[in-house]
């Protein structure tokens, strides 16, 4: 296997100007086995996305597991190391930027140097490097349009990690790690997502997340997850609006016959008999008067 490299650096400002926010440089690598950087600081803010494979952050004493769909967050001045997997390495891209308005922006996401990982929003972020490379080609305006670009990532990261008050951020009681587990399953829960995603937003090893949601809700999260996809896919498929391909990626399978087998396991009979077993129902219901 071939591993690459690209980095693309935006040169309209100095780094060191410590006003205004700024992209500094973008970049996309494969990475070979075990790469690693770090321990070490840098002097900006860096957020990379990582598309395939896994790795391990560590930083402020703790050490997430980093999966695809996921991003995590290097703070400025702030000891960090991250390495990629020595059996299935990442493929992530990566911005960086600096600023004053930065330290402000970020404190109105859930982020901090305690919780670096979060999930990526499955529409800008896997697509923001091809977006920068794109918009830099544009010579006359591409400065603003990468600064607008880096608005963007910003504003989403709030809408998609948004700050919790303090009690929230930190959870006294079960019940708010609950709530606060619910709420992401339920914003989620058609993406591909998992428990370690879970278990990090959190800040919680996985085990203790599994065993919680059995005590509090009678079943792990797995199979909370999976009955709350297939009850969704139930009241689209008694609209008889959608086909089965399109139920199934609406509820987070990309492979149908998957979601067709998760469905008839759960539900107890075929997605598409059951949406003509609705048909039928209300095909014999009399005219109301």
């Amino acid at each position: 296997m071939i591993y690459l490299r690209v980095d693309y650096y935006n040169r309209a400002r100095p780094m060191h100007e410590p006003d205004s926010l700024h992209l500094i440089f973008w970049g996309r690598e494969s990475c070979a086995p075990k790469h690693f950087f770090g321990p070490g600081m840098r002097q900006f803010y860096k957020v990379h996305f990582v598309h395939s494979g896994q790795g391990i952050v560590q930083t402020e004493g703790r050490t997430f597991e980093v999966y695809p769909g996921q991003g995590f967050l290097s703070y400025p001045d702030t000891m960090f190391y991250y390495e990629a997997d020595a059996g299935n390495p990442w493929t992530y891209s990566w911005i960086a930027f600096q600023g004053k308005q930065a330290e402000e922006i970020l404190s109105r996401t859930a982020l901090n140097k305690e919780q670096p990982v979060f999930p990526m929003d499955v529409m800008l972020m896997p697509k923001l490097y091809d977006t920068l490379v794109q918009l830099q080609q544009q010579s006359s305006s591409g400065d603003l349009r990468t600064q607008m670009a880096l608005l963007d990532f910003l504003s989403t990261l709030i809408e998609i990690f948004p700050a919790f008050p303090a009690e929230r951020v930190q959870p006294r009681t079960q019940t708010d790690y609950i709530q606060r587990s619910l709420e992401f399953l339920h914003a989620h829960y058609n993406e591909q997502i998992s428990i370690e995603q879970l278990a990090s937003m959190l800040g919680l090893d996985r085990k203790y997340v599994s065993a919680l949601f059995k005590k509090e809700l009678g079943l792990p999260p797995r199979q909370y997850l999976l009955q709350y996809r297939m009850n969704r896919a139930c009241e689209m498929l008694r609209e008889g609006r959608y086909t089965v391909g399109e139920v199934a990626h609406s509820v987070g399978y990309q492979d149908i016959p998957l979601f067709s087998k998760m469905f008839k396991k759960t539900m107890g009979i075929s997605p598409k008999s059951y949406k003509e077993n609705v048909y039928r129902r209300n095909s014999k219901k009399p005219d109301s008067v």
